[in-house]
């Protein structure tokens, strides 16, 4: 809360204004870059008027759509969506803000749980698995590792060639620069926690 604010006001959040400020740095990065709005789509697989509205800032793009125009810059998304004056404020994420849910089919929700300016070094998730289902990874980064927290169910954590079996409540940590998995062992939905390091540049 800003001193400025009265007692008793309605807590004010940075969305709005980390929305504003994202959807005018694509403009100006693909400014920038002398590309057309057809050169960014080819090149981050977002439809041209899907770029047009996020530009006019009369979209704001999902986690997966920043993601990708970020990827086409050469940047992280911490780099895209860079607001340094919110940071010593009270950034809130509601449940049923749909632009963090990363992921959602019929096996596995993923809900990402940092803010979209992501810091460089932490990520934060709040993820579902169905009966059966499994979340498998690729090898991150040299240095990144997990930490998981059981929040409801059961699953069994693969990391390598390690294997662990959790139930609600229990934590690992664990590698994750080695293709690693995460697998429902339960009956039922399973809920978990799950943060990913990487290491200091």
């Amino acid at each position: 809360m800003s001193v400025d604010e009265e007692p008793g006001a309605p807590l004010r959040t940075d969305a709005e204004a980390v929305g504003k400020a994202l959807c005018a740095r694509v403009r100006d990065l693909r400014k920038k870059r002398g590309w057309t709005l057809e050169e960014l789509s080819a090149a981050c697989g977002v439809s041209r008027s899907m770029l047009s509205e996020i530009e006019r800032d009369r979209a704001n793009p999902t986690l997966v759509v920043a993601f990708r125009i970020a990827e086409a810059f050469g940047m992280s998304l911490g780099e895209l969506v860079d607001l340094p004056d919110v940071r010593g404020r009270i950034e809130v994420i509601r449940a049923d803000d749909e632009a963090y849910h990363y992921r959602s089919d019929p096996d596995c929700r993923i809900r990402t749980l940092s803010p979209l300016r992501l810091e460089k070094s932490v990520e934060f998730y709040e993820i579902t698995l169905q009966d059966g289902g499994a979340l498998r990874s690729l090898a991150h980064y040299a240095g990144t590792r997990e930490l998981l927290t059981v929040q409801r169910g059961s699953v069994r954590v693969l990391s390598g060639e390690t294997v662990a079996e959790l139930s609600t409540g229990d934590s690992a940590t664990y590698p994750a620069d080695v293709p690693h998995a995460v697998e429902n062992t339960g009956a039922g939905e399973t809920a978990f926690y799950l943060v990913v390091t990487y290491p200091a540049d």
